[in-house]
């Protein structure tokens, strides 16, 4: 890892993420109930969690922006400890974004974002990284810092997690922790 992107993932103390196509594989699924009741089905991967328990627990605050949203997105936030979570915003994300630095006194230099598409672009301005999975949107991994081997929905984000704990110099400590 470069000593530049080491250092800003280092400084991380807010790590911001979209939801479709980052924390999930980006497709909509629908269902019907017996009653005939529709619902949307979202997939998420557990290693990705495990990853953001741990950046979580080291410090880091998890925020989700999302232009969408359902239960399933509240319902994993919430398993996760996700201690920001925005779904359905009218207003665009870097604003939201700027809004949740002010609330939890958060510089742009302290936050890294996630994103896969053009609408989560505008989160640069606040930001002073962006990691992308590898299946992003051609434009947004011309932009990243970092992008992923994996792709969104599929171990991404547990990617960007372990950077950050590298950076941070907590990677030794995590294994241990795992080792027994």
């Amino acid at each position: 890892m470069a000593t530049e992107l080491r250092q800003r993932l280092a400084a991380a103390r807010l790590f911001v993420l979209d939801v479709d196509g980052v924390l999930t594989d980006g497709r909509v699924v629908y269902g019907a109930d017996a009653a005939g009741e529709t619902f949307e089905v979202q997939r998420f991967d557990a290693k990705d969690g495990l990853g953001l328990n741990l950046v979580r627990e080291a410090g880091v605050t998890i925020a989700w922006i999302t232009g969408r949203g359902n239960p399933a997105t509240a319902r994993r936030a919430e398993e996760l400890g996700v201690e920001e979570l925005h779904m359905r915003s009218r207003l665009s994300k870097a604003e939201v974004l700027a809004d949740l630095q002010a609330r939890h006194g958060i510089a742009p230099e302290e936050t890294l974002v996630m994103g896969d598409d053009l609408i989560d672009l505008s989160m640069l301005r606040h930001a002073a990284l962006l990691a992308s999975p590898c299946d992003a949107h051609a434009a947004v991994r011309a932009r990243a810092d970092l992008v992923t081997v994996a792709g969104g929905g599929r171990g991404a984000v547990r990617e960007v997690c372990d950077a950050i704990l590298v950076a941070k110099g907590l990677w030794d400590e995590t294994l241990a922790r795992f080792e027994g």
